[in-house]
């Protein structure tokens, strides 16, 4: 059985910085009940004030369904109310049914993430280490899509997130300092190069700052990421694994970009699916570049929480700038595209830094 007070014990105790009188939201589908009872304690435990936020099944499929054009964009004050007053929040990864927006309209889609917008900005500030915490919960959907038992799943989840060691706390502390020389290097460079299969990528990241990724906003962690100078990015990039957002996946997509935009997009599948999501504003821009260093994440789960940390793997995301490291891309979407690079290479100011799945830094 999953053990949910050990994950609610390493978010509240090192995740997040829960104190006297801190209101922390905490946002999950009721089959994480086990994990949001556990949170709940664990913040009363530790003087802070749980708020929470349920997610029914259902809703989403209901709105899409029956709503009209305005009422796709409304965006709830009650809501917007939530984002702006929480001091720290906990977003639980635990979809039934990772398909079930599957058949909505593209343009419905597009129409609701317009219509967030002011939400999503609302929720930027807790994006810092401290005040965010994404983590999953183990469910059918999640293994199934994984191609595993759920007891397999619940296995995997429990060793990404070391929650399989005695001190999981110690573990990501670890990873920590694994990983800050890497982000010392980079904070350093100007420019980064992505080279590999389809793909010869520049951007330039001078002023930006390079997030060392142990545990403090995602887990499990276990990356580097940076968002680049808006205008920067030119050449062209393939990536390996399918794109997936709301349950849809867009297969083989190869990107060009010039100055900063996406000047041609193409997908094996799923190609008018892409054309609407580049037509939401920000879209067409990078917002993040990351590499992946989570030696603990070997497969692709068809989860990004997870996926985007793989040791071998870069990705960056189209659309909305994390603030932390100083970018400025606006969108109310974030989206994470993965790419293999165990035979490709990674330059910084011209330096090889990266090679066969590895920095060499």
């Amino acid at each position: 059985m999953f053990n949910s007070e050990k994950l609610a014990e390493l978010v509240t105790h090192y995740c997040l910085n829960v104190s006297e009188g801190s209101k922390i939201g905490i946002q999950g589908n009721p089959v994480a009940t086990p994990l949001i009872q556990q949170l709940y304690k664990h913040v009363l435990l530790m003087d802070g004030q749980p708020e929470l936020r349920v997610d029914m099944d259902g809703w989403d499929e209901l709105l899409y369904a029956h709503a009209k054009p305005h009422q796709l964009r409304y965006a709830s004050p009650f809501l917007l109310y939530f984002a702006q007053n929480i001091d720290g929040f906990v977003q639980i990864r635990s979809e039934t049914n990772v398909k079930r927006l599957t058949n909505v309209p593209d343009e419905k889609r597009r129409e609701r993430q317009e219509g967030l917008k002011e939400i999503m900005e609302a929720y930027d500030r807790l994006v810092t280490p401290g005040k965010l915490s994404i983590i999953p919960y183990p469910t059918l959907s999640y293994a199934q899509e994984a191609e595993m038992s759920l007891f397999e799943y619940e296995e995997f989840v429990e060793k990404a997130c070391f929650l399989d060691k005695k001190d999981p706390v110690e573990e990501w502390r670890n990873i920590s300092k694994m990983q800050e020389p890497i982000v010392q290097r980079l904070n350093k460079v100007e420019t980064v190069r992505f080279v590999g299969d389809d793909t010869d990528l520049k951007v330039n990241v001078k002023s930006r700052t390079w997030i060392n990724c142990d545990g403090h906003i995602n887990m499990p962690d276990g990356e580097v990421f940076t968002g680049p100078i808006e205008n920067s990015a030119n050449g062209q990039i393939r990536f390996t694994y399918p794109g997936l957002y709301m349950g849809k996946e867009i297969e083989d997509i190869f990107l060009t970009f010039k100055d900063g935009q996406v000047t041609n997009a193409k997908a094996e599948k799923g190609q008018n699916f892409l054309d609407q999501l580049l037509k939401i504003e920000g879209t067409d821009r990078i917002g993040e570049v990351a590499v992946g260093i989570n030696n603990g994440i070997t497969r692709f789960t068809k989860n990004m929480l997870f996926d985007e940390k793989m040791a071998y793997c870069m990705h960056l995301a189209l659309g909305r700038s994390i603030p932390l490291s100083g970018g400025q891309n606006k969108s109310t979407i974030h989206w994470d595209l993965l790419k293999d690079m165990r035979s490709g290479e990674i330059y910084a100011d011209g330096e090889l830094v990266y090679e066969k799945g590895r920095f060499v830094i």
